[in-house]
């Protein structure tokens, strides 16, 4: 399951929970880590039992604090806040009123209050563009748009999002099909920005979300497609794909 398109897919209502329900598969779905609960399942923490749902909210408190504690760390090219803003809706969000924030914030409290006034005119234009953009996917869907011309989710972790993530379906599977053969090994690692993004892309449907890998465990995973897994795994770290500790102890995928 690649979370990242299904936390890009889900509604805005969804995020806000941070949880999805899928039908077909009868399981609540962690926005955040991808965990699954099954519904009609119940679920025990410490003393108390748990249906599904419910126990997906606990899940997100006990391990993720909180569905806004997530999304206000997001990496800022998806949050399009600057540190300050970021900051200062933290203040916010816990009922500080203006003149605590700009004394924990260090200014006076009329500039708080034009934080406060930018961020809404901010809010307005983003309800203006997603009906804009919403408006422009229903046309497409009732003309029925060539599905190879649809852009590929740019995973949520990546450290920059540029033109080198303008990937077409269509795109990613020549490339794929070019570069690995029927085993599934590298023939080469690219040099050109977008096919080694595309390239890592599939090289990371190898790794579980939520898994720790030592180190030796990378490098098993990543020698069975490509001589040189090194250069492999720093550009999965590189490119933000997967993380590790400072000591290189421990690898993971990058939620």
């Amino acid at each position: 399951m690649d979370i990242s398109e299904v936390f890009w897919n889900s509604s805005i209502e969804d995020i806000k929970k941070g949880y999805v329900y899928d039908e077909g598969k009868e399981v609540y779905i962690c926005l955040i880590c991808g965990e699954t609960f099954e519904k009609g399942m119940i679920y025990k923490y410490e003393n108390s039992f748990y249906e599904a749902e419910k126990y997906m909210r606990l899940h997100i408190s006990k391990k993720h604090v909180s569905v806004f504690d997530y999304l206000i760390n997001m990496n800022k090219v998806y949050t399009g806040l600057t540190d300050i803003q970021r900051e200062y809706l933290m203040h916010y969000k816990n009922n500080f009123s203006d003149k605590e924030i700009s004394e924990k914030m260090g200014g006076s409290q009329s500039t708080i209050r034009n934080y406060r006034f930018k961020l809404r005119e901010k809010e307005k234009q983003a309800k203006v563009f997603l009906a804009i953009m919403d408006s422009i996917k229903d046309e497409k869907e009732s003309l029925k748009q060539n599905k190879n011309e649809e852009l590929i989710t740019v995973h949520r972790t990546a450290n920059m999002t540029d033109e080198r993530f303008a990937i077409t379906e269509d795109e990613e599977e020549k490339v794929i099909k070019n570069y690995f053969d029927k085993e599934g090994h590298l023939k080469e690692f690219p040099s050109k920005e977008k096919k080694k993004i595309i390239v890592l892309r599939h090289i990371l449907k190898s790794f579980k979300s939520g898994e720790k890998y030592n180190e030796k465990q990378v490098n098993l995973v990543l020698k069975r497609m490509y001589d040189d897994y090194v250069s492999l795994r720093r550009a999965l770290i590189e490119y933000g794909f997967m993380d590790r500790k400072d000591d290189c102890s421990q690898y993971w995928v990058k939620e």
